[in-house]
């Protein structure tokens, strides 16, 4: 579809040259000829009006009328009544086939059911308010607020920030320890580059953990160190063991497996830290989701001088905001604000006082309310479904958040129950894609549950029943 453009049309890049001998009409015809040809317009996209085109051009109306007409004779451009004159359907590109985009295969097919992990109601966002909320951003932010923010980030939503964070999450922290990034992996990027400043080159992630975060951490030039976890969270005892003086936890539903980091591994953690002069990276992704009883406080509230903790609101309201922040401690605050400096010029800042309107007006607790009655259901959906269709397996992880770890028997490919689901049109990801060592778990399907209705999981788990049961997934 072509883009909607204003009253005159869009702007089209010409270049005429009166040094050649070459007239101004041959000039102007054959460079919107190659512009329709190699695809730069595209079948359907509206072209300038004359009037605006032969300012642009620096040439008579008249010159331009007599170029659209040739070209409408010629079959490249069509006059629609009521729309001005467009590149004709069929005047295509002369380029190969562009590549196929090797992430397409990721892409949930129309009508399939996904247990995608990660992935909150994205129906259920209140666009409403966020249009509230920009809206009030628009009407009072001053002048001097549309120049380059402070790199740390607006004052304004860092205060809303931190005081959501001593309310909600139980953390010691002020304005002055928060810095604005942009989502979840632009804060690990900017704390990995920082610690490896501060000598921290060994950092240590939990086995099986989040996808991708082993990549970011050599991308950054650090060493990836795997620590098991068990029920109780991460192992530290191995952790001990290891070179690390870093390591990223997901402490209040660790991704996957869904366990809570046990007290007593919390403390053990933290002595960790001190003893090895090391940090803790807290990820608090899903922690405001709890469902038999308050949610557990940050881990940044045992020691706030020895765990930096990276949030954002991809799964409490919506990654497309790819708002995060980060709070640091004052000993890795300048180098973590050099980095944040020279990669980039911050999140924009309309967006950061929209944020923070968001939250000041109770609207994102709100949200947060009724995306938690939501996803309890769904979550109780999904235990009945398993019970009631899979009576011999097990869900586990279910406390908090919206994924749960379905263990499968241990006579099971899991590899080959991921096909089936797919060919079933159901989308789901083994226990072992999250796996940082080579060798395997037992067999197990994490199921996230915050994007699907109660009916597809339902029906998911009656495809996965089939599937197990008449499928070929047995080793």
């Amino acid at each position: 579809m072509g883009v909607r453009w204003s009253r005159g049309g869009p702007e089209l890049a010409v270049n005429l040259d009166r040094t050649v001998p070459e007239p101004l009409r041959q000039q102007l015809l054959q460079q919107m000829r190659e512009a329709i040809r190699c695809g730069a317009l595209q079948p359907g996209e509206p072209l300038p009006s004359t009037r605006r085109l032969a300012e642009q051009a620096g040439v008579s109306r008249g010159l331009v009328v007599d170029c659209y007409e040739q070209l409408l004779a010629e079959g490249y451009l069509e006059a629609i009544g009521g729309s001005g004159t467009r590149v004709a359907a069929g005047a295509g590109s002369s380029r190969p086939a562009p590549r196929p985009d090797p992430t397409a295969g990721e892409a949930v097919a129309d009508g399939a059911i996904s247990f995608e992990y990660g992935i909150p109601d994205l129906a259920s966002v209140p666009l409403s308010d966020w249009l509230w909320a920009l809206t009030e951003a628009i009407r009072t932010v001053p002048a001097a607020g549309l120049a380059d923010e402070d790199p740390a980030g607006s004052l304004r939503l860092r205060e809303v920030l931190t005081a959501y964070h001593r309310r909600v999450r139980a953390g010691y922290v002020t304005a002055g320890d928060a810095v604005v990034v942009s989502g979840f992996r632009h804060g690990l990027a900017i704390v990995l580059a920082a610690l490896a400043r501060h000598g921290i080159t060994d950092v240590a992630l939990e086995d099986p953990g989040p996808r991708e975060h082993d990549e970011i951490v050599r991308r950054a030039g650090a060493k990836v160190v795997a620590v098991p976890v068990d029920d109780d969270g991460l192992d530290v005892a191995t952790l001990r063991r290891s070179a690390a003086r870093a390591v990223l936890v997901t402490p209040a539903h660790q991704c996957p497996t869904g366990a809570v980091l046990s007290p007593q591994r919390r403390r053990d953690l933290v002595a960790w830290a001190k003893a090895v002069d090391g940090v803790i990276l807290e990820d608090d992704y899903d922690a405001e989701f709890r469902y038999d009883r308050q949610p557990v406080g940050s881990l940044h509230g045992l020691d706030p001088d020895r765990v930096i903790a990276l949030g954002s609101v991809s799964k409490t309201f919506a990654p497309a905001l790819r708002i995060g922040w980060l709070l640091t401690p004052p000993a890795y605050r300048p180098a973590v604000l050099d980095e944040k400096r020279f990669t980039t010029r911050g999140v924009p800042a309309l967006d950061q006082t929209a944020l923070a309107y968001l939250i000041e007006s109770g609207r994102f607790d709100r949200h947060l309310r009724r995306m938690r009655t939501l996803y309890a259901a769904r979550r109780e959906t999904l235990a009945a479904a398993v019970e009631a269709d899979l009576p011999g397996l097990r869900l586990s992880g279910l406390a908090a958040g919206c994924h749960a770890v379905l263990k499968l028997p241990p006579n099971m490919s899991e590899a080959k129950v991921v096909a089936g689901a797919r060919a079933r049109s159901v989308i789901v990801r083994g226990l072992n894609d999250y796996r940082l060592t080579s060798e395997g778990a037992a067999p197990a399907l994490v199921l996230g549950f915050g994007n699907t209705s109660e009916s597809r999981i339902r029906a998911g788990v009656r495809a996965l029943a089939e599937e197990l049961t008449t499928g070929s997934s047995r080793s």
